[in-house]
């Protein structure tokens, strides 16, 4: 089934522009657009809309505030010739954050998360058979496959995620809530500040758990469940 969209922009040609991006979607249908925020803020709270392609910089309020105010709150991905406003984003949990002018490639990166996302919070079909998870990072949804994890590490607020062949992802959260998202048989914790994924552990000793690419330390109040893991 198509995600219902809405676009609200006080500019006419940058409504006309993303009316025209979502219609070569087969995934999207859209709804409604509004020039005013006021209207859409109320049409958003009458109706089911799963994806709101939302401007920041309105008149007569912002998006970040609509964003807020919203009973019903959907997908929200922001578009905005403003990168100032880039944290408010972060902190909305918003898909992700488009400057103007939007180009169609940068646009369908942002659909695709959408639509991933979509399909990975209602249980259907995600788009790879590949297992994931969902993150913010760096003002956007990211996604990560849990086969290409080597490890993850706390860093006081936020958590590491290191991935085979690519750069890590810093996303804001507790270790504890993290470990949450990822299968409890798959991932496990060895330390206040590392969990690991099962099948990649080498070996184990002194108390120090061999991974492929790196050694971390196994914290004693973690000791006796690592052996309790790893006989099973």
């Amino acid at each position: 089934m198509p995600l219902k969209c809405v676009a609200i922009d006080d500019e006419p040609l940058a409504v006309e522009l993303i009316s025209t991006y979502i219609s070569r979607f087969p995934d999207l249908v859209l709804l409604q657009t509004f020039e005013d925020a006021v209207s859409g803020a109320e049409y958003m709270n009458r109706n089911e809309v799963d994806l709101l392609f939302l401007d920041i910089n309105m008149p007569d309020i912002s998006g970040i505030d609509l964003a807020r105010a919203l009973d019903k709150k959907p997908m929200i991905i922001f578009t905005t010739a403003y990168k100032q406003f880039a944290y408010e984003g972060f902190e909305l949990q918003a898909i992700d954050y488009l400057l103007k002018p939007i180009d169609f490639e940068r646009f369908t990166k942002a659909v695709n998360k959408a639509v991933d996302y979509y399909r990975y919070r209602n249980n259907s079909q995600p788009l790879s058979d590949d297992a994931c998870i969902y993150v913010h990072s760096e003002y956007r949804m990211v996604k990560i496959v849990l086969k290409n994890i080597e490890y993850l590490e706390s860093m006081e607020d936020y958590v590491k995620i290191h991935l085979e062949g690519v750069s890590p992802v810093l996303t804001l959260m507790p270790l504890k809530r993290i470990l949450e998202k990822l299968p409890a048989a798959e991932f496990k914790r060895i330390h206040r500040s590392f969990i690991v994924p099962v099948k990649k552990v080498q070996s184990v000793q002194n108390r120090k758990i061999r991974l492929t690419s790196v050694e971390l330390p196994v914290s004693g109040s973690y000791a006796d469940e690592v052996k309790s893991w790893l006989k099973s």
